[in-house]
């Protein structure tokens, strides 16, 4: 087997995504993972709008939808009040994907998988990263395997080994941070009680906030509580030690809940930390995912972040042959900051949600209950509902002191450099079409506005793609990137666009 050019190491969503970001725009990678085979419990239940933008390209989005919930409701439990919420009546703004989704992680592996496989890429099972060092800048991999030991030397290995990474720890860097008091318990159950089905039920205890999912696959239900840690060493982030069925009784009855468990045919405990990597890049070795950063699961986070590092690192992998240096140092300095501000409102979420400190004891104890009564006023604001929701979709994820960010002379108003690039109905060749249908293919996108000249649109390579938009008057060029970012933004033509393209090496 020849060499690839990305040795991906973990085949979780982060590594299936990097696998098929890095594809898409022509790089050949291999996929190993440890486990015997893909099947585990699912720990996440949510995919933002960003990230099902950020996969639109690779032909998935469509997939995830069909399995999804894109109209979720939710019942808060407060004290003896119950407040119903439809969080899928958030109408976010500038985005094809205005809605809460809730999906499976499993169904988020398994149908990123099927997509490399009709990419002729299989996943392979059983496989173990055994040993990994540098020589001549070039990584030197074993590979454990059921047949022995074999021997790669990929010009890139990409660490999505979770936060025991392998890849991380043999590569040396520090990993920052430190253990939670609180552990989650995860659990499928059968339960008797008075709840309305298909709705996400979230009982807001003094002990802590208790979630059931209407997406249970080993019963209808799936559990998660918090509680203070135990004692134990299993690994962090992973379901570890299964949970007695009168332990999980008592997290419900501490919540107030009132049901019964009937049937747990699957429980387990989690251990967490929030921890961030010292460096997402060391040499030719790379950190996504929770190899990188890892944190509590409170707004959703972990697996978004994760694919968003993926959608960065991939293109850039695949175009790093002909570009500058500035495009591979471009990912830990774009990523390493954002993964601290997710790491920043996972863990205000968490201490609100989890905390066994007196004030959110209080707060979810007492002040909740009797705010009962305004909560379904409240809910019923879109607006209100939407910052809510845009917020856990990371907005405030923004590149704009990349060296890959590049502003030439004054522009007016709209995205800048390093900005995502938002949504809106455009004209495009006639038609009326929107901008994210426009970049819902691989490579860079350059948009023309009515006047602009471009003397470099012959000499585009097979890595861009030019729209002139009809409905933009005047002289300015904007491209943007594989990840949905802004790069390039000029108000006078496309000047500096060779230069930046090179950059990129997308020419």
């Amino acid at each position: 087997m020849s060499a690839p050019d990305v040795l991906v190491v973990g085949a979780g969503p982060t590594g299936l995504a990097l696998a098929l970001q890095a594809h898409e725009h022509g790089a050949t990678v291999r996929v190993v993972d440890r486990r015997s085979e893909a099947l585990r419990p699912s720990r996440a239940m949510m995919v933002h709008s960003r990230t099902l933008e950020s996969l639109r390209p690779l032909g998935v989005t469509a997939a995830l939808l069909d399995r999804a919930d894109r109209n979720p409701r939710a019942q808060l439990h407060l004290g003896s009040r119950v407040v119903d919420v439809a969080l899928g009546e958030a109408a976010m703004r500038r985005t094809p994907y205005p809605h809460l989704t809730m999906v499976r992680q499993a169904d988020v592996e398994e149908i990123l998988q099927d997509a490399l496989r009709r990419r002729g890429v299989e996943v392979e099972w059983g496989v173990e990263l055994d040993a990994l060092e540098v020589a001549d800048e070039r990584p030197r991999a074993t590979l454990r395997t059921t047949h022995g030991h074999e021997l790669v030397t990929p010009r890139y290995v990409v660490g999505c080994d979770g936060p025991a990474s392998r890849v991380r720890n043999t590569a040396g860097i520090a990993w920052k941070g430190g253990p939670y008091r609180q552990e989650i318990v995860l659990a499928d159950l059968e339960l008797e009680a008075d709840l309305t089905p298909d709705v996400l039920h979230v009982v807001a205890g003094r002990a802590g906030l208790l979630f059931l999912f209407a997406l249970g696959e080993g019963a209808t239900w799936r559990l998660l509580g918090t509680r203070p840690a135990g004692d134990g060493d299993q690994p962090y982030g992973q379901p570890g030690d299964a949970v007695p069925a009168a332990e999980v009784q008592a997290l419900i009855d501490d919540a107030g809940l009132e049901a019964q468990v009937r049937e747990m045919p699957w429980s387990a405990k989690v251990r967490l930390q929030h921890r961030v990597a010292g460096e997402f890049r060391h040499g030719p070795l790379f950190l996504a995912g929770d190899a990188a950063h890892t944190h509590s699961p409170a707004a959703a986070q972990g697996m978004n972040t994760g694919i968003i590092d993926a959608v960065n690192l991939g293109w850039k992998l695949a175009y790093a042959d002909r570009a500058g240096p500035a495009l591979l140092d471009s990912y830990d300095r774009e990523r390493r900051p954002a993964a601290r501000q997710a790491l920043a409102l996972t863990h205000t979420v968490f201490f609100a949600e989890a905390s066994t400190h007196p004030l959110p004891q209080f707060l979810r104890g007492r002040v909740m209950p009797l705010l009962a009564p305004l909560l379904p006023v409240m809910v019923r604001q879109p607006h209100a509902m939407a910052a809510v929701i845009t917020l856990l979709s990371q907005p405030w994820v923004r590149y704009p002191g990349s060296a890959l960010s590049v502003a030439d002379g004054l522009l007016a108003r709209g995205p800048r450099p390093g900005d995502r690039l938002p949504d809106s109905v455009v004209m495009c060749a006639g038609r009326q079409t929107r901008l994210h249908d426009l970049t819902a293919s691989p490579g860079v996108h350059l948009f023309l506005a009515r006047e602009a000249e471009c003397a470099e649109l012959d000499r585009l390579g097979p890595r861009v793609t030019a729209h002139r938009i009809d409905s933009w008057p005047g002289t300015g060029v904007t491209a943007v990137r594989p990840d949905g970012h802004v790069g390039y933004r000029s108000a006078r033509g496309a000047h500096a666009l060779t230069d930046w393209l090179e950059l990129l090496g997308a020419t």
